[in-house]
């Protein structure tokens, strides 16, 4: 064989074997490809399951689709409002409130009996708007479960006295121990005649959900920034830094004798 023969079949030779290492390294680059992907895949599922799992948790019924059932007597636009005093008393109050809120129950701890005072005299109509604002900033549903809670209460004639009694013993706001339906009904014991099978069912079942629901909706197209919202015949008292009981007592009292 000529030497330029054999330089030839080396030549081929080589180019064949630097054909054969790209196809290894294509094969190579392919494998670890598939490999990246199947990664991927896999990451992406366990994310989807993260998910899954996390809102595992939540609680999905905060808006109830179920039909609107006001509680008995209520009143206003929508029925939304639960009054509490004389028809023809001549100032109203009305308070927007969240059974979570520890605003609320500082209000309720000041407020409380000056508000009863004025109500059993005549001279004051409250009425009473439930919302949900805690469990949406903190999440759970102890707002709504107690919001229709309260409901029941009015159904059965005793809403004041239990309103009073959840906000005695309202848990810390990062709790939400009112979302327990079996604890809403132990502190309603509180409060003599209410556990009735009525009452227990109207609670277990949440009877008044949507209801409730609804009440937040109209707080948030109401445009109003937190809870407790008071109003004294329209008026925000709650932002007034002066207000104290005495002066609410007062104003009542001179609305009631002009």
């Amino acid at each position: 064989m000529s030497e330029k023969n054999r330089e030839g079949k080396r030549t081929a030779r080589e180019r064949l074997a630097v054909e054969r290492e790209k196809q290894k390294a294509s094969e190579r680059r392919r494998r670890t490809l598939i490999v990246a992907a199947s990664v991927v895949c896999v990451l992406g599922l366990a994310a989807v399951i993260g998910v899954v799992a996390a809102n595992a948790g939540k609680d999905h019924k905060s808006e109830s689709s179920g039909p609107v059932v006001a509680p008995s007597g209520a009143q206003g636009k929508d029925a939304l409002a639960i009054p509490v005093g004389k028809d023809g008393a001549k100032s109203t109050l009305t308070v927007w409130e969240d059974f979570r809120c520890p605003a609320c129950k500082a209000f309720e701890t000041a407020y409380r009996s000056t508000i009863h005072e004025l109500t059993d005299a005549g001279k004051l109509r409250t009425e009473y708007h439930l919302a949900t604002l805690i469990d949406g900033n903190m999440g759970g549903s102890g707002s709504r479960t107690a919001a229709n809670a309260g409901a029941c209460a009015q159904d059965a004639g005793k809403f004041t006295a239990y309103h009073d009694v959840l906000y005695e013993n309202q848990p810390d706001e990062t709790d939400d121990a009112y979302s327990s339906k079996a604890k809403l009904i132990e502190l309603a014991g509180k409060v003599p005649g209410l556990v009735t099978p009525a009452f227990r069912a109207c609670v277990e079942d949440g009877t008044h959900d949507s209801w409730v629901a609804k009440s937040q909706a109209a707080f948030r197209s109401g445009g109003f920034t937190g809870t407790p919202t008071v109003l004294l015949n329209g008026k925000n008292i709650y932002q007034d830094r002066t207000m104290t009981p005495a002066k609410l007592k007062q104003l009542v009292e001179q609305a009631d004798q002009g």
